[in-house]
């Protein structure tokens, strides 16, 4: 250890100053997060505060996203939407409020999402003539535009997407993964032939969806085919990812579903054809929300905090000054500005009013990838202290090479990550040959893997009887099978969220 430095016993950092402050003795004597191994939900709520991510709001299951939490929705939203409008589609917006007849046009959908509806009858000082419905997902309302927008094979494909909140009324609610209300975009196409349908669909799955998860947010995911009974309301398929969070549960994380002509007839949104006949339209819908933000804590988060994948991260590398010597403040913010033109996200912080300790702490909680503290020894020295916050450590590295080394370090540590997280998974998962061992290892906080042959609708009834779900069907090869009944098929079943 360096002279002058120490390390705190809360969290293993080394302190630039001789002697630790009051905040960190305060830490020595109890975490500033309840530890992951003894309460896994209490750990999440914890984090959600500390790190600033959300509150709860005024209603029951409500959410206010501070601006950290919102700085990291931010660039996911920038992350899909790219990877969205290279396919071709583009953005538009539809009103919150549905006329509550909208609903009843196609069955399965209305039963589905029943439950959840919150409706409104009074506008105005007045009861409404018909009541209108906070939108839980926008298929009938666009599809009622589609109707009127579709003509002919020329306006298709139509391809749409919206950034928007929607409401569904959660009993259970939970920040971030189960919210009344939440953010998220959904997508919305029409095609002319169901084969085009269906390949859009996959190509959302996994050129958009499972690209993002794997490339930007490190995670690990599953990519298969819901079952008949955990597909979306009035689809006639659903493929979905699925990602291992860090208690072994499961997270739904993105769905694309093939709508079929089921919304078309509801809507009778036909175009004329090649060949001069009317011909009803095959759709797709799609759609991801900020459960992502809580899958990012879930998945990558430890006893001191979040780590963010340096690709998200709206700060990747914050660079603080231990000391308000004027030689140091000026050294901080050059460094910060060659970081900046060097294209990293970087944030300076001078607040040398506040301890350094608790600074240092409160950015290892949000999780930044990396942070470089900057006092008068190491001016002298000619360095700077790098501190990791995905592998951990620290270690002094020369100013000079300090804008050179850091965008590899950042893509060593965006590669951990993954590593990281498709290690767990795979040492969580079993091979089973019963509903009883299924049932067993998915209570002890795994994954199990059991051919459909054997579980099978009857089987998936019974899972449900423990709290355990079919997440999703995948082939034997791991690929996304073409049928529910395809041979081969095999059921990955956890306890989710």
């Amino acid at each position: 250890m360096r002279p002058g430095y120490e390390l705190s016993c809360a969290y293993g950092e080394i302190s630039h100053s001789g002697n630790a402050d009051p905040y960190h003795l305060a830490m020595a004597k109890a975490p500033v997060l309840t530890p992951q191994a003894d309460d896994f939900p209490r750990w999440y709520q914890d984090l959600i505060t500390k790190a600033e991510l959300a509150d709860n709001g005024p209603v029951r299951g409500t959410m206010v996203i501070r601006p950290y939490g919102y700085g990291l929705w931010e660039r996911m939203q920038a992350e899909m939407d790219a990877r969205i409008k290279e396919t071709g589609t583009q953005n538009a917006y539809f009103p919150l409020l549905i006329p509550q007849s909208y609903l009843t046009r196609e069955a399965d959908h209305v039963e589905g999402f029943a439950p959840e509806l919150a409706v409104v009858t009074h506008g105005g000082g007045k009861e409404l003539e018909e009541p209108a419905v906070v939108r839980p997902t926008s298929e009938m309302i666009i599809n009622d535009y589609f109707s009127k927008w579709v003509q002919s094979y020329r306006d298709l494909p139509l391809l749409i997407n919206q950034w928007a909140n929607v409401v569904r009324w959660e009993l259970r609610p939970r920040l971030f993964l189960r919210t009344t209300e939440f953010l998220w975009q959904e997508g919305h196409t029409a095609h002319a032939t169901y084969e085009e349908a269906r390949d859009f669909a996959a190509h959302i799955h996994r050129r958009v969806y499972e690209d993002f998860m794997v490339n930007v947010l490190a995670m690990d995911v599953v990519p298969g085919r819901k079952t008949v009974k955990e597909r979306f309301a009035g689809a006639i398929n659903t493929l979905t990812l699925e990602g291992m969070m860090g208690d072994g549960k499961a997270l739904q994380m993105a769905t694309s579903h093939e709508l079929g002509q089921n919304f078309a007839k509801a809507f009778n949104t036909q175009y004329l054809s090649k060949d001069g006949r009317q011909e009803l339209v095959w759709q797709t819908s799609w759609g991801s929300t900020t459960r992502m933000i809580g899958a990012l804590v879930m998945m990558h988060g430890d006893d001191n905090g979040l780590r963010v994948p340096p690709r998200l991260a709206q700060i990747q590398a914050v660079v603080l000054a231990i000391k308000g010597d004027e030689a140091v403040l000026a050294k901080v913010r050059e460094i910060g500005d060659r970081l900046k033109e060097a294209g990293i996200r970087v944030h300076v912080d001078d607040r040398t009013d506040t301890p350094f300790g608790r600074r240092a702490v409160d950015w290892e909680l949000k999780g930044v990838p990396a942070r470089i503290e900057i006092g008068p020894r190491d001016l002298e020295n000619g360095t700077a202290m790098l501190a990791r916050r995905i592998p951990g450590g620290k270690e002094p590295v020369s100013l000079d090479t300090l804008v050179s080394l850091l965008p590899k370090v950042l893509e060593e540590d965006q590669t951990l990550l993954l590593k990281q997280s498709r290690e767990r998974r795979e040492s969580r998962t079993t091979e089973v040959a019963t509903i009883d061992e299924a049932v067993e290892v998915a209570g002890a906080g795994g994954w199990a893997r059991i051919p459909w042959a054997v579980l099978g609708e009857e089987g998936e009834a019974k899972l449900a009887d423990h709290a355990v779900t079919v997440r999703c069907l995948v082939a034997e090869d791991g690929s996304v099978p073409d049928a529910d009944d395809a041979p081969g098929n095999v059921a990955v079943v956890a306890r989710a969220y």
